[in-house]
């Protein structure tokens, strides 16, 4: 299988690329640039906002891990993140792919039956617009009814990619956050890519959002 994986060279990005390696997938790597080149990796060049060449460089992809990310600290990110978000997934619809798995924020899951963690009073401002856009994202994909889509919102603490983070074991929930006997949720950087490897091996949870956490 060959899969292409969007903003592989971001924080996500690149664990995810680097467990398909590990894992002995053909992988095409969509970015705006790259400093260095990995075995088993092909490098393409690609403006997600520019259409046509979205489609050009996904051609010949199995399937699609997005991992955009239109910056945190973009004064435009809210607008940006849809606009690259909704150009990826019709790019991914051209291109006749049908299996597309994309990663959201944890501000999506429901704290209780109507709440959601980006609307709590404690949410920090400076995330809110990333977080907004990809819980509007979320409702806006639920009415895809050609891709076989998966919406990933990762631990509500995700943290830095260092050696020896990969356990391969972590516990999913759907709607609402996973939480461990310390009341945390968290998850390495790793593991979030060994989580969506993972779907993309087994098609769990195919036209759903999913969580997981330790």
């Amino acid at each position: 299988m060959k899969v292409a994986v969007i903003g592989a060279t971001g924080y996500v990005g690149t664990q995810v690329v680097n467990e398909l390696v590990f894992r002995g997938y053909d992988v095409i790597a969509l970015a705006r640039k790259f400093d260095s080149e990995k075995d088993g990796v092909l490098n393409k060049v690609v403006d997600v906002y520019n259409e046509e060449d979205l489609v050009n460089a996904l051609q010949g992809s199995d399937a699609v891990i997005n991992t955009f990310n239109a910056g945190w600290t973009n004064p435009n990110l809210y607008d940006d993140f849809l606009n690259g978000s909704r150009n990826i997934e019709k790019a991914v619809e051209k291109a006749g792919i049908k299996r597309f798995i994309t990663v959201g924020g944890a501000g999506s899951l429901y704290v209780d039956e109507k709440t959601q963690i980006v609307d709590t009073p404690d949410f920090p401002k400076e995330i809110f617009a990333g977080a907004n856009a990809a819980r509007n994202y979320l409702n806006e994909l639920k009415e895809n009814t050609v891709l076989d889509w998966t919406f990933f919102s990762p631990a509500i603490e995700m943290s830095p990619a260092s050696p020896g983070e990969r356990t391969g074991k972590y516990r999913v929930g759907t709607e609402n956050p996973v939480f461990d006997s310390e009341g945390r949720s968290r998850l390495s950087v790793e593991d979030v890519a060994v989580v969506l490897v993972d779907e993309l091996e087994k098609s769990q949870f195919v036209k759903q959002r999913f969580t997981a956490a330790y």
